[in-house]
């Protein structure tokens, strides 16, 4: 199972990845995806929605069943991956390079108080 060490995970299986500009960037593991089987369909949340932590905000449906994907922290959702609804198998193919939405954090949301990948693969053993 592919757990990169420079993403933080959550025990409901998403990822998150700071990026150059402070938004988050969600997305759902490896295990998550091979759990589910072939995606496809994704209901992502509109930008300006405002989450909490923990919320349920995305659906990812395959072939064998449908799945909630919660927001790993608080904050504004700034982008969903409009592409990724258009063909949602290349979250089969790639689930850390095809991300879901970006997040800015509401203040005090931090990724460090997640998952590191060694605590996420902890959960497998």
């Amino acid at each position: 199972m592919n757990i990169p060490d420079s993403l933080r995970y959550t025990a409901t299986h998403e990822w998150v990845r700071k990026e150059s500009d402070g938004t988050l960037s969600v997305g759902i593991t490896d295990h998550a995806q091979d759990a589910l089987g072939e995606l496809v369909f994704l209901e992502l949340p509109e930008p300006g929605r405002k989450l909490a932590a923990g919320e349920a905000c995305a659906v990812v449906e395959s072939v064998k069943a449908a799945s909630d994907v919660y927001t790993p922290l608080a904050g504004e959702v700034v982008a969903a991956n409009a592409a990724l609804q258009e063909e949602p198998g290349r979250l089969n193919k790639d689930p850390y390079g095809a991300w879901l939405f970006r997040l800015k954090p509401a203040e005090g949301a931090d990724p460090a108080q997640l998952l590191d990948a060694a605590a996420y693969r902890k959960g497998f053993t």
